[in-house]
């Protein structure tokens, strides 16, 4: 009897998981079966060479690792794309010999997302997130590619959440 809790809780768990009443990423069940991810292109006024390729490659990855969709080049049942609109660094504090103390990198992603199959699920949405950092560190190499992982992490869990869980 004291061991029926360990064969029940797992196959309670698979049950739960697997018949698309409920899932543990959030994301509701919804009639598709693949995804594309448009090339997102870099339209922002100031240019940081290849952060266009990390943000579509993140959010490919972010879709396909908390969904079973698979990911396809052209006809996809849901379809994200867009440009990042915004790529800036301003200063947020300045010290007492009028220096930045503290600057913020922003970024800023337009999205259109399609839902073929179900169209009032579609949007057009901008998404944007920053990164704070000293003002006496210039954003290159790893603080840079640090910042980055921040920020995309942030707006693709927003694309996310707003296309598929519906947060």
């Amino acid at each position: 009897m004291k061991h029926i809790k360990y064969i029940i809780l797992p196959v309670l768990f698979f049950a739960i998981n697997g018949c698309s009443v409920y899932n543990f990423t959030g994301a509701k069940p919804i009639n598709a079966k693949t995804f594309q991810v448009n090339y997102f292109q870099n339209n922002a006024d100031l240019i940081e060479p290849g952060i266009e390729r990390k943000f579509t490659q993140d959010l490919q990855n972010l879709i396909q690792n908390q969904t079973n969709l698979s990911l396809t080049n052209s006809g996809g049942d849901l379809v994200y794309e867009g440009e990042i609109v915004d790529y800036r660094i301003s200063p947020m504090t300045a010290t007492a010999d009028q220096r930045a103390a503290q600057n913020r990198l922003t970024v800023s992603v337009m999205v259109r997302f399609t839902n073929k199959n179900k169209e009032e699920d579609d949007f057009e949405k901008r998404f944007s997130f920053f990164y704070d950092f000293p003002g006496t560190s210039q954003l290159v190499g790893s603080q840079l590619t640090s910042a980055l992982d921040v920020i995309f992490e942030r707006i693709t869990q927003d694309i996310f959440n707003e296309s598929l869980a519906k947060w």
